[in-house]
């Protein structure tokens, strides 16, 4: 039998919302639906695959600050709208202001939410009626992931790094997620060790990333620094000890491999 061939990666997108907390930087997550089956139950930064619709040119018109290739444009497009239909967060303004939407006008546009989730109209569609322009030059490119070959369901994901609207009220759909939080990178790292929440691979590496930055403003001028993220493929070693997941020394994570547990006999 000829060997099958790896699923070709989705091009995807997520932002990791940031906001100023007491104890320092705050990132915004949700628990995804047990049902969905793509990390189900597991704690994660709203997003999801780019939508066709997502491609538009005519956007073009409605983008502030956006890149100029087509895709890195559609990836932008994706994260601002997965971000509102997941979280409520909408970064794009009205007509000709320079601010962000306040939340008066956000809660107006929430009825939105479910009708571009359920794919009754489209991002052009909905900034047209609306008068609206995508906020792109409020996301920092952070990370590049794609999942590896082995994996039946892969993706190819671009994370950007935000900050939240003060007077935007985040909260999950009830849908996909089920439950959100804003949380300290910290608290999650410790959660996912003590078994307490479900972290999958590359949110773990990105989690601690970010939680070297005090502020969002740190961490959002690190990853400007940055720029462009070095793509992340991770890859397995067999040696002589066992076998490691890697990813590139130069993507500039805590560490760039990790011994896998062994296998149960049996």
């Amino acid at each position: 039998m000829a060997d099958r061939q790896p699923a070709t990666p989705v091009p995807a997108a997520t932002i990791l919302m940031l906001r100023h907390a007491p104890e320092g930087l705050e990132v915004f997550m949700v628990v995804r639906h047990r049902q969905i089956d793509f990390a189900s139950g597991a704690l994660v930064f709203p997003g999801g695959k780019a939508d066709p619709a997502d491609f538009d040119p005519n956007l073009r018109e409605h983008l502030d600050g956006a890149f100029e290739g087509d895709m890195m444009r559609a990836i932008q497009v994706a994260s601002i709208r997965e971000s509102f239909e997941e979280c409520g967060i909408l970064l794009a303004r009205a007509g000709s202001a320079s601010g962000l939407l306040d939340g008066n006008r956000l809660a107006e546009l929430e009825p939105y939410r479910q009708r571009l989730n359920d794919g009754e109209l489209t991002m052009l569609e909905f900034v047209t009626r609306e008068n609206l322009r995508l906020a792109c030059d409020r996301l920092t490119h952070f990370a590049h992931w794609i999942t590896p070959p082995m994996v039946p369901k892969r993706f190819d994901t671009h994370f950007f790094l935000a900050l939240a609207p003060d007077d935007h009220v985040a909260m999950h759909d009830g849908h996909e997620s089920v439950d959100s939080v804003w949380i300290r990178p910290a608290d999650v790292l410790a959660d996912a060790e003590n078994g307490e929440r479900t972290v999958i691979f590359p949110t773990l590496r990105n989690i601690e990333k970010l939680g070297r930055h005090v502020t969002p403003e740190a961490a959002i001028a690190a990853a400007r620094e940055a720029s462009p993220p070095v793509t992340v493929l991770p890859w397995t070693e067999r040696r002589d000890d066992g076998t490691y997941l890697c990813i590139p020394p130069e993507a500039g994570y805590e560490s760039s491999e990790w011994k896998m547990p062994d296998p149960e006999p049996g």
